[in-house]
């Protein structure tokens, strides 16, 4: 069967005159030792650790988002670790993009690229590709974003009702995207996405392995590196954020450990409290990731539902023998 003119295109993009491109997954919640599996792997393989976490990819919170330190990433090459400034928006296509140039600059260095990372619609993006909707007016977005969620939400159960009836009247963000597209566009969101390009799974041969260990061992872990982050001078990190004056809707002054910090510096809670907040918040945002895996990965990937320790994290590279 002849290749597609997109396919064929990414296969171009990525260097991939081999469908049998081999690419590593890591994938599963925060602090579920996927880092430390990684550089278990590139201690017997020549692999490029290639981050698939949305907060991973700023600059401004290495420790706050769990990067790995200056040491681990010597030991190995490591892409879009805090390869942007927090000012820059990160969607998930313009990752996507970055990543698939990776991917390729390791190929052809003869690599093993591995991805490793927690952000499931990243990954996905990356895999499946996305919807094509075309850019929306800017004057159109910007004066239906000044609308007041129930005045969006009942102009879009008039114009999108199928689309409007999965929506919470609550939820702004989605409300007035799907107004906005169906405006914009003519066509509703729900169609748009039945359209997928982009996409790189059927050219490269994916080895993924998803962690999804015990919630207990996982929620303290959770609890134990926030405070160790703590200690490690996250709120000097935050504090040097903050004198940035970054717009507060800004994704990364959103990200876990920030308001909380933030607080604290500014005098509105305790260090304790800061720490017991930001421990709550980073278990809630583990929750989220492991049921997103758990429901949306394919049920083929192989995956570790232990507890991370020496006498399963060889298990990962038998997977490319």
């Amino acid at each position: 069967m002849p290749l597609s003119k997109e396919s064929a295109a990414i296969r171009v993009k990525m260097g991939i005159s081999n469908p049998k491109k081999m690419v590593a997954l890591i994938a599963g919640p925060t602090a579920s030792g996927k880092t430390a599996l990684a550089l278990q792997l590139a201690k017997s393989r020549n692999v490029v650790i290639i981050n698939a976490d949305s907060a991973q990819v700023y600059s401004d919170l290495p420790i706050l988002s769990a990067q790995p330190t200056e040491s681990e990433q010597r030991s190995a090459p490591h892409r879009l670790f805090g390869y942007l400034d927090g000012q820059t928006h990160c969607s998930a296509a313009r990752w996507a993009n970055d990543a698939k140039d990776a991917i390729c600059e390791a190929h052809d260095a003869g690599a093993l690229p591995v991805l490793v990372g927690g952000s499931g619609l990243y990954i996905q993006t990356l895999l499946d590709g996305i919807a094509p909707i075309p850019d929306i007016d800017p004057e159109l977005r910007a004066r239906i974003r000044a609308l007041p969620v129930e005045q969006a939400y009942a102009a879009l159960q008039k114009l999108d009702p199928a689309v409007a009836a999965t929506l919470g009247p609550a939820d702004i963000i989605r409300i007035t995207r799907a107004l906005e597209v169906i405006e914009g566009t003519g066509r509703s969101i729900s169609e748009w996405r039945k359209i997928k390009t982009g996409g790189i799974a059927q050219d490269i041969s994916l080895h993924p392995l998803l962690l999804l260990p015990p919630r207990e061992w996982l929620y303290q872990r959770c609890d134990m590196r926030f405070e160790q982050m703590i200690q490690s001078g996250a709120i000097q990190e935050v504090e040097a954020l903050l004198a940035q004056q970054m717009p507060h809707d800004a994704p990364i002054m959103r990200a876990i450990g920030v308001p909380e910090i933030a607080a604290l510096l500014g005098g509105t809670m305790s260090e304790a409290e800061a720490i017991e907040r930001g421990q709550i918040a980073t278990r809630q945002y583990a929750k989220r990731q492991f049921t997103w895996f758990r429901n949306q990965a394919p049920a083929t990937w192989p995956r570790i539902v232990d507890e991370i320790n020496d006498s399963n994290r060889g298990y990962f590279e038998t997977i490319f023998q």
